[in-house]
């Protein structure tokens, strides 16, 4: 288990400085296997080195490391509760001397994470830079401290406490114990430690995030689960494509943007909506609010004996153009609104619908009847339906060659027009008018 908090300590967004701090778990159950046939510690050691490698040469950036469990190895009867140190301090260009730190240092001790924590507020010079620490464990706190209480004591020194936890291979039910400190998510690799820890490092340097409100009918930001671009304004240049997530707090997640670029956005709900302009405010968070309530269409065809395999054609209220094919047996997601069915039944189906919040709207497809016909010799002619009292709808040809044909229709009344394809005279047309009747066979003979 693996788990990174970061905390925030920052006063007015506007400094420029940036102080990053690295505490390091060398506690003895770091040496516990994890994967890829290495142990906690060396996945940590490996990833970190990594991440603190590209934060050379970063302007107005300083990064300190301290280390905890590194000193005093634990035994059944002792634990030193008081092993945490600051190994390299504050500094410009201390990349090399972190490094160098992290490769020498060997797990043995315990876990005072609540008293690193507390020591780790004294290794800021000042605080009028943006301070930031990043704590990497393996687990809980195993001596007699709580980090709960010493968080609340850093808050009441106005340090502002903000941290991510993300717990590598950790028992989800551990989680519950970082409530008192802040949001929280896990990863069960090496290689998603690794892209959680980049995008941490990133929003302290950037420290322009920002938030997607995808507002249901009442306002509140709880609509999730679709792409949303982001464009570069008025342009084809897609800068950016996440899938918009609620997080374990049910609130929307974190994104990191450039806030140097405008955007266009683009949430690829059914229809699509847009948001177009956007400037972020740099070094602050912001949010972008989109009205976005969505329910649900659910096409079904329970009461039908013939095993349909129908598509539906749906389109918003009065307009032609096609926004979705839905399959028979499906459920899909659209905005709250009105919306024209167009059922590629025979023949079609025509329905308007009313989609609500969070509510699914069952289109029910009514059974459709068999219509089978027989004739003596080959045949051409048309099948018709009655929509409206003497109003008939072309349905389907009649197959010139065979001496018989089938078709599922939908339920009303019909007309079939017809003669003998040898006959050359208009005056051999022939018509029988039939009714189909839902899950139903119907023979002519004609």
């Amino acid at each position: 288990m693996c788990v990174l908090f970061i905390f925030s300590s920052s006063f007015g967004w506007t400094q420029k400085n940036t102080r990053i701090l690295f505490i390091l778990d060398a506690s003895n159950s770091m040496n516990v296997d994890w994967n890829n046939n290495q142990t906690r510690m060396e996945a940590a050691k490996e990833v970190l080195i990594q991440e603190v490698e590209k934060l050379r040469g970063i302007p107005n950036l300083e990064i300190a490391l301290r280390v905890y469990g590194h000193q005093t190895p634990v035994t059944n009867t002792y634990q030193d509760c008081n092993d945490t140190k600051l190994e390299v301090p504050f500094g410009i260009n201390t990349v090399d001397a972190i490094k160098s730190k992290v490769k020498s240092i060997q797990a043995k001790g315990s876990t005072p994470i609540a008293r690193s924590l507390e020591a780790a507020a004294g290794d800021f010079p000042d605080t009028l830079a943006r301070n930031y620490i990043i704590l990497i464990t393996d687990g809980l706190e195993s001596c007699d401290n709580d980090p709960c209480i010493v968080a609340r004591k850093l808050k009441d020194k106005g340090v502002k406490v903000t941290p991510f936890v993300i717990g590598l291979g950790m028992d989800l039910s551990y989680l519950d114990k970082f409530d008192c400190i802040g949001a929280y998510s896990d990863a069960e690799s090496k290689e998603s430690f690794r892209n959680v820890l980049a995008s941490i490092v990133s929003k302290t340097l950037v420290n322009t995030t920002v938030q997607v409100n995808l507002n249901d009918i009442t306002k509140n930001p709880l609509e999730t689960n679709v792409t949303l671009f982001f464009y570069e304004s008025g342009t084809s240049t897609l800068k950016y494509t996440f899938t918009h997530t609620l997080n374990r707090k049910n609130l929307p997640d974190t994104l990191v943007l450039d806030p140097e670029v405008k955007y266009d956005l683009v949430v690829n709900t059914l229809p699509k909506l847009e948001k177009k302009g956007i400037a972020l405010q740099k070094h602050t968070h912001n949010t972008i609010i989109v009205d976005a309530p969505q329910g649900y269409l659910k096409f079904i065809a329970t009461k039908n004996n013939l095993n349909p395999n129908f598509q539906m054609r749906v389109t918003l209220k009065d307009d032609s153009k096609t926004l979705h094919a839905q399959n028979l047996n499906s459920t899909q997601k659209y905005l709250v609104g009105t919306y024209d069915l167009e059922i590629f039944t025979l023949p079609r189906t025509y329905q308007r619908v009313e989609i609500s919040q969070s509510k699914t709207t069952f289109v029910d497809i009514v059974p459709a009847g068999i219509f089978q016909y027989t004739v003596a010799k080959a045949c051409v002619g048309q099948i018709f339906y009655e929509r409206q009292a003497n109003q008939w709808e072309w349905v389907c040809n009649l197959d010139e060659g065979p001496l018989e044909g089938k078709w599922s229709l939908q339920p009303g009344n019909y007309k079939i027009v017809y003669r003998e394809k040898g006959q050359k005279s208009s005056a051999y047309t022939k018509e029988k008018k039939f009714r189909i009747d839902s899950n139903k066979t119907l023979l002519l003979n004609l």
